[in-house]
């Protein structure tokens, strides 16, 4: 382990109020909060070690459906039975099987259903929601996070994940959660990217009510909220993403955290045997609609130029902002190579990226498919640490 390494770990061990609570059989994490971590020192009579319950969703937390799935297959998931080893040689590598998170009692404010754009799709118009979780625990400004759900690019709840936005926003940050159009809608990923945009633009403008620090604002995502982090900071500066209101606010990032994200769909399942990939790649699916529009009967299996275009190494430029990716060694929805063969454009270019290997995890929260603890490797002290680090590091 490097020294930086080394510093970055100590941090972690030092964050006040990081222990869990987990309900048996919920893979949607519970956090409990006050008190410190394990290592650190702590004061039954202090206001740290008062406890409390985390606020908890009523759907599950992280990924959500995995891209891949036709929308008109709810009942079944193109899951690989095998998974080709990935190059680990870029990466770091962790083992997730430590302590969990918990939230501290420094306190956060929310504020639900804020209505931050109206666009329309295919001649229908739609209010497109958010929530906002403002820390009260210090005065001024806060840097900004856009938390963007995973949904298989079929659904976009807003809601998931609460006790992970909840811990970043006790962090210090200002933790904003959107609903952005997908398939359902008859959206492509241009259309969700451009929420994305709309969403930022629209916090700028209304920094004031919000405590929001406009200078440092980060995306982070995933599964395929990952994507549209990815794309959201890949196209920093591309004026055709910005379109609807408050465009006198600009959309660019300070930093992108990419979960288990897709990028080049050609290759989404290319770590995967030949059923999975046959699943993944069937035309028409959530995949293919994503980039071709709906009723198309074209795959991504080919990487043409509309699916190029929808990658987001195909808009990296010096304007791109840094990166830190995660991927769970087993992941059998989304193959890992994925945010590899990200890693390396960005690096290519020059882009600052980091990517760390969970041993082991899978793809984030698949509770709905009866794996209950799919989750906990997402939710540990070290996965959020490296989080929090990197929000840290390019935000404050």
């Amino acid at each position: 382990m490097s020294e930086e390494e080394k510093t970055r770990a100590g941090r972690r061990r030092g964050i006040a109020g990081l222990t869990i609570s987990v309900a048996a059989g919920l893979a949607l994490v519970a956090c409990s909060s006050g008190g410190n971590s394990p290592s650190s020192s702590t004061s039954s009579t202090s206001a740290r070690a008062r406890t409390a319950a985390c606020p908890t969703g009523t759907t599950t937390a992280g990924s959500g459906a995995p891209s891949a799935v036709p929308s008109s297959n709810a009942g079944g998931l193109p899951v690989a039975k095998t998974i080709k080893k990935s190059d680990t040689s870029t990466s770091i590598v962790i083992n997730p099987k430590g302590a969990q998170i918990q939230c501290a009692t420094s306190g956060v404010t929310t504020t639900h259903d804020i209505t931050y754009a109206s666009p329309t799709t295919n001649g229908k118009k739609s209010d497109l929601k958010l929530d906002i979780q403002v820390p009260t625990s210090t005065s001024g400004k806060k840097p900004l996070v856009i938390y963007l759900t995973g949904g298989g690019f079929v659904m976009a709840d807003r809601t998931a994940n609460l006790s992970q936005r909840t811990y970043v926003a006790d962090q210090g940050y200002v933790v904003a959660s959107l609903q952005y159009r997908t398939t359902k809608d008859g959206a492509t990923y241009k259309d969700a990217v451009a929420d994305v945009k709309s969403a930022i633009r629209y916090l700028r403008a209304n920094a004031d009510k919000y405590d929001i620090d406009t200078d440092h604002v980060a995306v982070w995502g995933q599964s395929a909220g990952g994507y549209l982090a990815a794309m959201t900071g890949a196209t920093n500066g591309e004026k055709s993403f910005d379109v609807g209101d408050n465009l006198d606010q600009s959309s660019e990032v300070q930093g992108v955290v990419d979960e288990f994200g897709p990028a080049d769909l050609s290759k989404l399942a290319a770590d995967y045997d030949t059923a999975a990939q046959k699943s993944n790649y069937a035309a028409g699916n959530s995949a293919a609609q994503w980039v071709y529009g709906p009723g198309t009967k074209k795959s991504v299996a080919d990487r043409t130029s509309e699916v190029a275009a929808a990658d987001p190494a195909t808009h990296i430029s010096s304007r791109t902002a840094p990166f830190v990716l995660f991927h769970g060694s087993a992941d059998n929805l989304v193959s890992p190579s994925e945010t590899l063969d990200l890693q390396t454009a960005l690096r290519a270019k020059g882009i600052e990226s980091t990517r760390y290997v969970l041993t082991g995890a899978g793809h984030g929260d698949l509770s709905f498919t009866g794996d209950t603890s799919a989750a906990l490797p997402w939710s540990t002290q070290e996965t959020m640490g490296h989080i929090v680090d990197f929000l840290g590091q390019h935000l404050k």
